[in-house]
């Protein structure tokens, strides 16, 4: 799921972190943003101690030196990330995410067949203290949090889906499909058993991302194919 800058780093993982060492993918670059694909298992920023420095992040920055942060996608999530190469660029890009102009579509494959073929999730997020960093749903005390989906082909065993985040809460995503009763396959998290543990990696990826370009405020869209 996408965060903004200020949303806390992921808890420490531990020594199980092995990021892939697959070369930067860069989707495009100018004078003011760099789109990147970001491969599954790497962290978007660095982690508590010196094993969780290795992060898209870092290797950006050694490719582009101004590069600055904007967004976050989870450490397993994969895909379209954009990053300001100006500060101009930082604070244009950062107002966009904030005040939920930008547009952003996710590929996911879930358990079971979802139905209908199209809804929407409208259910408030807050962190699940006794369990960080799981999130679940909280009528109380949680965020309010929207998201849309969209069956693309379907099975008694999996569907593929379509999804439209209104609002960026952590884990939003992953939450909201696992109280449809579909969590998303390979989820270390949310999922269980056989849809948990039969899969690679977690099958969420960042496919398109469309906001205004911070020279000129022309609408942009960028997007990477999921690798799943």
């Amino acid at each position: 799921m996408t965060r903004t800058p200020d949303t806390p780093p992921e808890p420490d993982i531990g020594s199980a972190y092995d990021p892939p060492q697959t070369p930067l993918s860069v989707i495009h670059d100018d004078h003011e943003i760099l789109i990147i694909d970001k491969p599954s298992g790497l962290l978007s920023v660095p982690g508590k101690g010196a094993h969780l420095a290795d992060c898209l992040l870092s290797r950006v920055q050694e490719a582009f030196p101004t590069a600055l942060l904007v967004h976050r996608l989870d450490r397993d999530t994969s895909g379209v990330m954009v990053f300001a190469l100006t500060p101009h660029a930082q604070r244009h890009l950062g107002l966009q995410f904030e005040k939920r102009q930008t547009r952003k579509t996710y590929v996911a494959r879930v358990a079971g067949r979802l139905e209908p073929a199209t809804g929407t999730v409208d259910l408030p997020i807050a962190v699940d203290w006794p369990n960080r960093p799981r999130q679940r749903v909280d009528h109380e005390n949680g965020r309010p949090a929207v998201t849309d989906w969209r069956v693309v082909r379907a099975n008694d065993a999996e569907s593929r889906v379509r999804l439209s985040p209104k609002t960026g809460r952590s884990h939003q995503l992953r939450v909201h499909m696992l109280a449809l009763g579909h969590p998303i396959l390979g989820d270390p998290f949310y999922a269980e058993g056989p849809a948990r543990d039969d899969h690679p990696r977690l099958m969420l990826h960042s496919e398109t991302l469309q906001f205004r370009h911070p020279d000129g405020g022309k609408g942009v869209r960028f997007s990477a194919r999921a690798p799943f």
